[in-house]
């Protein structure tokens, strides 16, 4: 654990050196309640960069995954464990506190005690709500004021009183906390205990993940200063009683968890009433520990400051030009930004699973999410956590058996497509990530994957591998009596597995394992086997789109299935396309979307296609007709892989017909999930102008949305930045006119990583029309296969063959290429 930490204090020592040569502060620009409505289920709450503790209140809506929302629902108590953007079923909120000025007349039994009955007492407006990095608050209808921030394992609440309840009588307040959580999980039995003394609150109990299989148990401990204490009991649904300190409560029969837990009750509320509480996953003490070493004075102004200061350390390496930008564009950057470190979580410490010096983070929901965007952003921005994070998941390989694909309060999330953490870590090691990471044992986890079938492949690994190995593909309907999980997906495991391929041999090759490398460069282009070349798209009323050519799903015999291409579309309103038994083939995607995920291999699929100008034609027509939803993650790499027709003009013009139109700094500003991040990091990637192919050495440039981007990289002390001539706030100058990469001519539309580690120079001059940057043949992206076809307008070097082709295989000596051009 040495060389993370001292890499975090030089880091710490470089941001704090950056922070005091600027005024500029970066968090006067995050809005944490972006995404707090409309199903953006973000966090909105307390929390440090990767936290454990996070506190926040939480609602009674339909989309409370991240516990707070802004969409008229009612506040049901505060708790102190959350995810953030996530779908499915709502994520942790345990132990939830809930205050009350008096009991009216003193009775303790005419106090709410049940989360559904207390509901009536949470209204508020939203005007009350206040939100920035560490610290939030909220007013209650009935005039409580409720502020908290955390630590790393603890938070600390602020209760403010008025003088009076609601009947008249002076306040006398009590502060309840329950065994519930936010989908009222609760298992077998719960246990609390108060200590009628100090009124320090301790208990447990076992409650299901979110998204996955098993449970977990957590406990936690709750201690209060600031007044006191009048008397101290447990309840029972909707009794109570201070004669009795402990109490153990069963789920009930009744499919909802029995109501019980503790209340501390106090003989004054002129000051306010501070709470301390923590969580731990291995025991009461520990959580104790946790609130007595991080919060030992109670100093609510001493942790929210070092919350937020923490926060502007880690928003600190990147810097924009705010000149004639509007706020709005601004604080939509750096709220995104703010949000790819809320999850995943460090839980170095707290797993009861296995005994271990290596980091523990949790909360990875879902990688299938977060390979695409928000992880390559923290390469860029905290690639020491980033280290951290993939000895973890390696570490998890080695006492679990396999790398996660989802994994959340301890437990296995489901699979959603391939072994997506092959992805990440082949990106993390192809942009120099070491740190204390082991890749030897990194490459025998991604290697299990591809060649070990697990019994559970719903929750881990890969299914159908016996198949994949004979048939080249995860046929429809599959004999798989090896592992088990939703018999679904076939196409995009399909296409998912062979680009998990890819980035395997991409650790192989940088691992000098040539015949590995040569392997999994072959079964990457499985993804061929499922391309029927004759398929056509038709619209439901039968109108056809007028595209020939797109994946379809084949049987065990090599015989072709059928879906149409449009099934699972964001305009198809009745397929199931999730992780159920009824699910189509491809998952949260259509055909027509998937039809354009072959990542390594742009150039092949674009002979598939009809070449650079027919794949251009289909790009346009699945953004225009709106079959790509964006508020899902496919679709953010097809905003951009116009550069690999040589068309990055169309990248950026698309980035702007996105952005700000379905993501605008607003509580219902997102368009979907922020997915732990992933939306945040799609608006910051876009807005630098550099999207990443993850799991590749490729960032695909487009303007930046400001007039000067800098990015210190936290590591090297380099600052590389991105800067444009002739730069139009009105966002009608989009088009690259020309380049220079550290004072010299650069045509490439794609720089690597050694940009933001070496800090280079990039400085893009601006117009308002299309031009030939980018377009040539050498300036494309590399591709597996050859690009073939660039004799249109907008290339301005006729190919032949494989002539001045840039390719993986031609660009790492590895020769050859079965597909031609």
């Amino acid at each position: 654990m040495m060389a993370p930490f001292l890499a975090l204090c030089c880091f710490l020592g470089l941001a704090h050196r950056l922070l005091a040569q600027s005024t500029f502060d970066p968090l006067a620009y995050v809005d944490p309640l972006i995404g707090a409505s409309n199903g953006g289920n973000v966090f909105p709450g307390a929390s440090l960069p990767y936290g454990m503790a996070k506190a926040v209140a939480d609602t009674n809506s339909s989309s409370n995954q991240g516990g707070f929302t802004l969409d008229g629902s009612v506040v049901t108590g505060f708790s102190t464990m959350h995810d953030s953007g996530t779908g499915g079923s709502p994520s942790l909120g345990n132990f939830a506190l809930f205050p009350y000025t008096n009991c009216p007349g003193g009775d303790i039994d005419q106090c709410a005690f049940p989360k559904k009955a207390r509901a009536r007492f949470g209204a508020f407006a939203n005007s009350s709500v206040s939100a920035k990095p560490g610290t939030f608050g909220i007013t209650l209808a009935g005039g409580i004021r409720a502020e908290m921030t955390t630590t790393q394992h603890a938070s600390l609440f602020s209760f403010s009183f008025p003088s009076t309840g609601l009947d008249g009588q002076p306040a006398q307040p009590l502060i309840l906390q329950d065994l519930t959580d936010l989908a009222d999980s609760r298992q077998d039995n719960g246990s609390v205990s108060v200590d009628s003394e100090t009124g320090r609150i301790t208990g447990s109990a076992r409650f299901l993940p979110s998204f996955g299989g098993g449970n977990f148990v957590l406990y936690f401990c709750t201690d209060f200063k600031g007044a006191e204490i009048l008397d101290s009991g447990i309840f029972v649904n909707s009794r109570a009683s201070a004669a009795v300190k402990n109490l153990t409560i069963s789920r009930s029969i009744n499919g909802y968890p029995l109501p019980g837990g503790a209340f501390v009750r106090f003989k004054s509320g002129a000051k306010p009433i501070l709470v301390r509480t923590a969580t731990s996953f291995i025991s009461a003490a520990r959580a104790c520990s946790h609130v007595e070493t991080e919060i030992p004075d109670f100093d609510f102004a001493g942790i929210s400051n070092a919350a937020t200061e923490a926060w502007r350390v880690k928003m600190s390496p990147i810097k924009v030009s705010t000149k004639g930008v509007n706020e709005s564009t601004i604080t939509n950057f750096y709220s995104g930004i703010y949000r790819t470190m809320i999850n995943p979580q460090n839980y170095t410490g707290e797993n009861p699973l296995w005994s271990s010096s290596e980091p523990y983070f949790d909360s990875f929901y879902c990688i299938w999410d977060l390979f695409r965007s928000q992880l390559p952003f923290l390469t860029i921005t905290d690639p020491v956590a980033v280290a951290q994070m993939i000895r973890s998941l390696i570490d998890t390989y080695r006492h679990v058996g396999w790398l996660p694909d989802c994994r959340m309060s301890l437990n296995k999330g489901y699979t959603q497509g391939g072994s997506n953490a092959d992805n990440v870590l082949a990106d993390a090691f192809i942009k120099g990530i070491k740190d204390g990471i082991n890749w030897n044992d990194g490459y025998a986890a991604v290697v299990k994957d591809a060649e070990v079938e697990p019994y559970d492949w719903c929750c881990e690994g890969r299914g159908g591998l016996d198949s994949w190995k004979s048939l080249g593909y995860i046929p429809v309907q599959d004999f798989d009596y090896k592992g088990f999980g939703t018999m679904t997906r076939s196409i995009s495991r399909t296409l998912e597995y062979s680009y998990n391929d890819f980035c395997i041999s991409q650790i192989a090759k940088g691992l000098g394992k040539t015949g590995d490398e040569e392997k999994y460069l072959g079964t990457s282009e499985h993804w061929k086997n499922l391309y029927k070349a004759d398929q056509t798209s038709a619209w439901w009323n039968g109108t056809d789109t007028g595209f020939v050519g797109f994946f379809e799903p084949r049987f065990l015999n090599k015989t072709w299935g059928f879906q149409n291409p449009l099934n699972c579309s964001n305009l198809d309103q009745s397929s199931v396309c999730s992780l159920q038994n009824t699910g189509r083939e491809t998952f949260e995607s259509s055909i027509w979307e998937y039809g354009f995920f072959v990542p390594h291999d742009q150039a092949t699929l674009m002979t598939l296609l009809g070449g650079p100008e027919a794949f251009v034609r289909r790009l346009d027509y699945l953004h225009d007709q709106n079959i790509t939803y964006i508020g899902n993650e496919p679709a953010f790499l097809t905003v951009f892989q116009y550069h690999y027709a040589g068309r990055p003009a169309l990248s950026a013009k698309r980035s702007h017909f996105y952005i700000p139109s379905f993501f605008s700094p607003t509580p219902d500003g997102l368009p979907g999930n922020d997915d732990s991040g992933a939306m945040g990091s799609f608006v910051a990637f876009a807005m630098m102008g550099l999207f990443p192919n993850p799991g590749q050495d490729v960032y695909l440039i487009t303007p930046p949305y400001f007039e000067r981007v800098a990015v210190t990289h936290p590591t090297t002390g380099a600052t590389a930045v991105v800067r444009n001539v002739g730069f139009d706030p009105s966002y009608r100058d989009i088009y690259i006119q020309s380049a220079t990469l550290d004072g010299e001519p650069y045509t490439r539309n794609w720089i690597d990583h050694s940009f933001f580690t070496d800090g280079k120079e990039l400085v893009l001059t601006l117009g308002r029309n299309e031009s030939a940057w980018g377009t040539h043949v050498d300036d494309l992206p590399p591709s597996l296969g050859h690009y073939a076809g660039f004799n249109g307008t907008y290339s301005a070097k006729r190919m032949t063959g494989a002539t001045g082709v840039r390719s993986y295989r031609g660009e790492f000596g590895i020769s050859g290429n079965k597909w031609g051009s």
